[in-house]
């Protein structure tokens, strides 16, 4: 595999807590990675570190090749890195159609001169971003709960919606948040059926979770983190079998 997004040494502390302890690894084109270890671990640092909501101490973040490291968050995410979170950042007021259209890139309509000048183009931008926005419904199901608002959803539904919103970003790099966490078992499959298929579709996924069952459904590869650093990294089976990560998390 291709690498793609490369974590090198990275280090964060909080007021002398170690939350990233010379934390290094690398997420290959296509790959799905999961990320486990008891609360406290450092996982969601790591992604606040990778997608620039705050800077490390010290190590590097390079997307093939191109560092990242002091890049904002919005500068990363235009570079094609999104993410979800674990308290879901939906505009719950809106509708689903309407969540999705906010992620879509370089909106014509965002400059006031096009909105005068270029009406034509906007209008058919506008339109060519709706139709790929209820494409993507589709492809997961929700398509018919696109006028409908977002707090209309279900929780594991609005999870399937952060997702969406990801896609719509045009992201490559797709970092998701416990993504089935307390969620029912019918729409744990249907998340997890959606995560299987994105490599199809040329994204490659890091995911924390800690559905033990879910991360050796879906993941290639798995690294388990304590106290800020990597302790086990493998195969989903290796890692579960790893007596360290039984001692400090399964038991």
């Amino acid at each position: 595999m291709t690498s793609l997004l490369d974590m090198k040494n990275l280090n964060k502390h909080f007021d002398g807590v170690r939350a990233l302890d010379g934390f290094s690894c690398v997420l290959d084109e296509g790959e799905i990675l999961g990320v486990i270890g008891p609360n406290g671990a450092g996982k969601t640092t790591l992604f606040n570190v990778l997608t620039g909501f705050i800077p490390p101490d010290n190590g590097r973040v390079l997307l093939q090749g191109n560092d990242l490291t002091r890049l904002p968050a919005h500068k990363r995410a235009q570079l094609g890195i999104a993410r979800t979170f674990q308290n879901l950042r939906l505009i719950r007021r809106l509708s689903v159609l309407e969540n999705v259209l906010l992620f879509f890139k370089d909106q014509p309509g965002e400059r006031l001169s096009n909105l005068f000048l270029r009406r034509g183009m906007c209008r058919a931008q506008e339109t060519q971003n709706r139709e790929k926005a209820l494409s993507l419904l589709q492809q997961i199901g929700l398509e018919r709960k696109a006028h409908d608002p977002a707090d209309a959803l279900s929780y594991g539904q609005q999870k399937l919606l952060s997702i969406v919103c990801c896609l719509a970003a045009d992201a490559r790099v797709l970092l998701l948040d416990e993504p089935v966490a307390g969620i029912a078992p019918e729409m744990i499959e249907k998340i997890l059926g959606v995560i299987q298929d994105l490599p199809k579709q040329g994204k490659s996924v890091m995911l924390i979770e800690h559905n033990l069952d879910a991360v050796m459904q879906v993941c290639h590869r798995v690294i388990f983190m304590d106290a800020g650093a990597k302790v086990s990294e493998g195969t989903p089976q290796e890692v579960r079998d790893d007596p360290r990560v039984i001692e400090a998390y399964i038991d």
